[in-house]
């Protein structure tokens, strides 16, 4: 590739700060937050490509906020778990520095002036929180650092695909598709950095920082069914035995609806939340086999790209995502006029937690969430029931929306995203939905119950499943800490 031809569409980049200076000679750095990957990462390639051009060394800079939004040990020791791969991989083949901070938003534009930063690339996130650094962090830098931000979650980079709030997949659909053969393309090789950076990383002790972080998020602990990292996503959608799309996408059509049948998902969820692998390769990999499961390919795409992209234009377009404010008016005035009506139970937020109410479908999902970190079908059918249940069991909307993200960002291991702030405002608020008939507590908010669900699929089994793997999860917990007491006696 030509130095002399950008090596990002331009479209996908956004300038939050254009410096005054115009003969850059600092370093450029890259400030991770949403994108944790190596390879196919435009905002990385978009970094090393400036400092290639300008001749100047590249760093990688991350901020770990243990605290953001409530993250625990499920969502934490995930995310360390696969940075610490990453620096490892980093150092093996490209020779980058990896600075990790553990501190404020304070820690970018320090950093920015001890190294003399010419330029920080950011990657994209929509959430309000992340929004708010970036404005921060573009006060306090001085006029000789620009600053850019790289749309590199999504295929279509969210201001391309509209320039406004869409009111739901039917509306950006065709605008997101008519824009994938411009921006649903290979990625080109991250080159070398030409110029080496001038003093050593800072040393990262990943063990004991990862061991005192789960140890602090304990309430929630991790995983075991999905092993962090690039490599691992990789393998979860291309490995030979298990992959999905070699393996398990022809089904996937029928399957994702199927609750008994968990390997019916592709299992990225985890890898796309944390940028572990890149929508983009999914979707690039997906298309390669599209000749053999249409169907299944179509399904799929529908999910990774519009779907995805439609959940970060509506937390990117709409400030108030997380609250009833955000909610179409209609959707405002229905739920209002009906807070005030009764309810046969209230179940405190406690109780709800617990799974401790009379619905045993409910409890399971619950049951899932907490145990699992994943609930079954997430947007379609099982996620609805779960929400809207809630709206039926709590005093009115908001308290109900607040629980519904309160349990969602706890639990999932891909909480605190667009996904479920939108899956939440979907079945409480109906965002990108429409009005139906009018009934008690949730006026024209689409309504849900038990017996659609048996309609559906098979509620019993589905029950019996998650009651199983409860009990399997709590037989290895014990075990594990039988395992433990008895090290700690021989030693």
């Amino acid at each position: 590739m030509s130095s002399s031809v950008p090596a990002v569409q331009p479209g996908r980049i956004r300038v939050l700060k254009q410096s005054a200076d115009t003969k850059p000679a600092g370093p450029v750095v890259y400030w991770m937050f949403r994108d944790q990957r190596l390879k196919d990462n435009w905002a990385l390639i978009h970094a090393v490509h400036q400092a290639n051009q300008w001749e100047v060394p590249v760093a990688i800079a991350f901020n770990l906020f243990n605290q953001f939004k409530g993250a625990k040990a499920r969502q934490l020791g995930f995310m360390l778990r696969g940075l610490k791969k990453l620096h490892s991989d980093l150092q093996s083949t490209l020779d980058i520095p990896f600075y990790l901070f553990q501190a404020t938003v304070d820690s970018i534009p320090s950093f920015l002036k001890e190294c003399g930063a010419s330029l920080l690339v950011t990657d994209f996130s929509p959430l309000r929180e992340v929004r708010q650094w970036k404005e921060e962090i573009c006060k306090r830098v001085n006029e000789s650092v620009s600053i850019q931000e790289v749309d590199t979650h999504n295929v279509v980079p969210v201001w391309v695909a509209s320039d406004k709030l869409e009111y739901g997949a039917r509306t950006i659909r065709n605008k997101i598709n008519k824009k994938l053969p411009e921006y649903l393309v290979d990625f080109p090789d991250l080159r070398t950095p030409k110029r080496k950076w001038a003093t050593a990383s800072n040393f990262i002790d990943w063990d004991n920082l990862i061991a005192s972080v789960v140890r602090q998020g304990a309430e929630v602990p991790e995983l075991e069914w999905c092993e962090p990292g690039e490599r691992a996503a990789l393998e979860v959608l291309m490995g030979d035995k298990t992959g999905f799309l070699k393996a398990r996408l022809k089904n996937y059509s029928t399957d994702r609806n199927n609750p008994l049948k968990p390997k019916g998902l592709s299992g990225l969820s985890p890898y796309l939340h944390f940028g572990q692998i890149s929508a983009q390769r999914c979707a690039l990999e997906a298309q390669k086999v599209r000749k053999l499961n249409p169907q299944a390919v179509d399904a799929f795409l529908e999910e990774l790209i519009v779907r995805r992209e439609l959940a970060d234009n509506f937390c990117f377009y709409q400030p108030h995502y997380d609250s009833l404010q955000g909610a179409w008016e209609w959707a405002r005035k229905t739920l209002m006029d009906h807070a005030a009506d009764k309810r046969e139970h209230l179940y405190t937020r406690e109780q709800l937690e617990k799974a401790q109410t009379a619905d045993p479908l409910w409890n399971a999902s619950q049951l899932e969430m907490v145990y699992c970190g994943k609930m079954h079908v997430k947007l379609i059918c099982i996620m609805m029931y779960w929400a809207k249940k809630i709206l039926e069991w709590t005093s009115g909307p908001e308290e109900a929306l607040a629980t519904a993200i309160y349990l969602n960002d706890k639990y999932h291991i891909d909480g605190r995203d667009p996904n479920g702030y939108v899956g939440c405002m979907w079945s409480i608020c109906g965002v990108h939905d429409q009005g139906w008939q009018e009934r008690p507590i949730f006026g024209k908010i689409r309504y849900m119950n038990y017996a659609g669900c048996k309609r559906k699929f098979d509620v019993d089994g589905y029950i019996a499943y998650i009651k199983r793997t409860v009990g399997e999860c709590k037989k290895r917990k014990a075990e594990a800490l039988l395992n433990n007491k008895a090290k700690e006696l021989r030693s």
